[in-house]
């Protein structure tokens, strides 16, 4: 289960989340949360849908608490090259549509990010979130409408169009 999710989770992550190592760790902590919990999971599908769901709590956990530890900060002369996902993050297109995307409604924000980053489908977004589809469906236009007009608008702001 590690090597089919653990990629794409770090990157659900990432979206709540400013350091990969942090994020990394958010996932680390999903499964070992999971693994504890299986005792308790009637469904075996519905494992993954658990999983995610501890992913989006700990990462929400993580930014209301402000938990970036002393070890997730990178030292003031690390010569180590920036990574990819790094130079990605700093792309001002890159920027406002996340700063624009956590500034969403959580089950908005929540929605996006997995039908967007990790492909889920409106039922498999259902389970994960405990909502109904219609809910889903709803959240997902919403979200859609307002991170539109947020990138729009920011972009406007920048003299970008």
């Amino acid at each position: 289960m590690f090597g089919e999710h653990a990629r794409s989770l770090v990157n659900l992550a990432r979206l709540f989340v400013d350091n990969r190592d942090a994020a990394e760790d958010i996932v680390q902590e999903s499964f070992i949360r999971l693994a504890r919990s299986l005792h308790r999971i009637e469904d075996d599908d519905r494992a993954a849908a658990y999983l995610r769901s501890i992913v989006l709590n700990l990462a929400r956990d993580h930014n209301r608490r402000g938990l970036l530890s002393l070890r997730h900060r990178m030292p003031a002369n690390d010569l180590d090259p920036v990574g990819v996902d790094e130079q990605i993050a700093d792309r001002d297109e890159h920027r406002r549509v996340l700063a624009a995307l956590r500034g969403l409604p959580r089950r908005q924000r929540d929605c996006l990010a997995l039908h967007y980053l990790l492909e889920l489908s409106v039922p498999e977004m259902a389970d994960t979130l405990g909502l109904s589809p219609n809910s889903v469906k709803t959240h997902l236009k919403r979200g859609l409408a307002t991170l539109r007009i947020d990138v729009e608008l920011t972009s406007i702001g920048e003299g970008r169009r």
